[in-house]
């Protein structure tokens, strides 16, 4: 795919990071047509990530870790998503998680998550409940007092990779409140029969039930600091980037031995105008990691922008795939028609684009 150089660069000490993952990616991505036909959760390639370093990296210095750029996290996203959308949806929901509770949590339970992330236990996070829809951060569920704390008996919805989880980032209502903890998977959480979505199967995004939980008092997470970047929120926008990538490549090898179709003025037009778009959504997402990095307040606003952008490029990138590629497109055997359901998801998962374009457009017209 034709490239442009970046104003924001991986910083050099970093950049065997971005090789590392680059290296396993090519890897991953000949497992990702048999792991969306089973819709089955590829955790060896979660490991192989584990194993070579990154989450722990990830950490923040005083708990051991390397505390990587905001810029890796995206040229890693990127990586990932481009090769295995599922494995980079999944690992940036665990390494997000895992950080949320080492940042947030009380010393001594920041140590012991930091010492878990380093052994290669799973984190994931338990937010979405079927009353919170978009405002999934404000939990709709009470949390029940309970004598070292609470306990919480409800569900909740949408939690990729929660069946290999050991431990969750969760919140709930206390006292009115919002309230976020980490939690052990134990015997009062349970998994109903999965109900599998159209895209991103492999992703394994379930419903967990919660039996009388308990929520330690010492689990609960203090606020975060005002500067503090949600990894996950951050690099959301990467995975559209990434998958938008994976489609401009489908169409350019399926155009590559049809060289009167890639002459085409309609398919060089709608090309042009789809790999713009992607550049301007990478760079968007590229300036929020900037952003992030520098601690700025506006990282957190730029990746609400950057996600609504990259959501609909990815989907439009595949939608043109689609129609280049036409009826051999919707073939299993042909990656487009993946491509194509996976484009979909980051547009669903919260924000969703409808939501954010309400917040987008208020910043905008508010600000006069």
């Amino acid at each position: 795919m034709l490239t442009r150089p970046s104003p924001v660069a991986v910083p050099d000490s970093e950049a065997h990071w971005v090789d590392t993952v680059a290296a396993l990616a090519s890897g991953f991505a000949a497992t990702v047509a048999d792991d969306d036909r089973d819709a089955r959760l590829p955790i060896e390639h979660l490991r192989a990530l584990s194993d070579s370093g990154l989450d722990a990296a990830f950490l923040p210095v005083a708990h051991g870790g390397e505390a990587l750029s905001y810029a890796t996290l995206g040229a890693a996203v990127r990586t990932l998503a481009a090769a295995h959308p599922a494995v980079a949806t999944v690992w940036l929901m665990h390494i997000g998680a895992a950080h949320a509770l080492v940042s947030m949590s009380p010393p001594a339970e920041a140590a012991f998550f930091a010492d878990e992330l380093r052994a290669g236990r799973r984190f994931a996070n338990a937010l979405s409940e079927p009353a919170g829809g978009n405002h999934f951060l404000a939990s709709q569920q009470d949390a029940t007092p309970a004598l070292e704390g609470w306990t919480l008996t409800g569900r909740k919805l949408f939690v990729s990779g929660s069946e290999a989880a050991d431990h969750l980032f969760l919140n709930a209502r206390v006292d009115g409140a919002p309230g976020f903890f980490g939690v052990t998977v134990d015997d009062t959480v349970s998994f109903p029969p999965i109900d599998e979505t159209m895209g991103m199967r492999a992703t394994r995004s379930r419903t967990i039930l919660f039996d009388a939980t308990p929520l330690p008092r010492t689990r609960l997470c203090g606020p975060p600091a005002p500067d503090y970047a949600n990894l996950i929120t951050v690099g959301f926008g990467f995975i559209s980037i990434g998958i938008a990538e994976a489609a401009i490549d489908a169409l350019l090898a399926y155009t590559a031995s049809k060289p009167d179709l890639a002459a085409a003025a309609w398919v060089r037009a709608e090309t042009a105008l789809a790999w713009a778009e992607l550049r301007a959504a990478r760079l968007l997402a590229e300036q929020t990691a900037w952003l992030a990095d520098i601690r700025s307040p506006e990282a957190m606003p730029a990746a609400t922008e950057t996600k609504m952008l990259a959501n609909e490029v990815a989907k439009k990138a595949a939608a043109l795939a689609l129609k280049v590629g036409g009826g051999s497109g919707y073939l299993l055997r042909s990656p487009i028609q993946r491509i194509f359901r996976d484009a979909q998801a980051g547009a669903l998962m919260a924000y969703s684009v409808p939501f954010s374009q309400e917040l987008v457009g208020g910043w905008v017209l508010d600000a006069g």
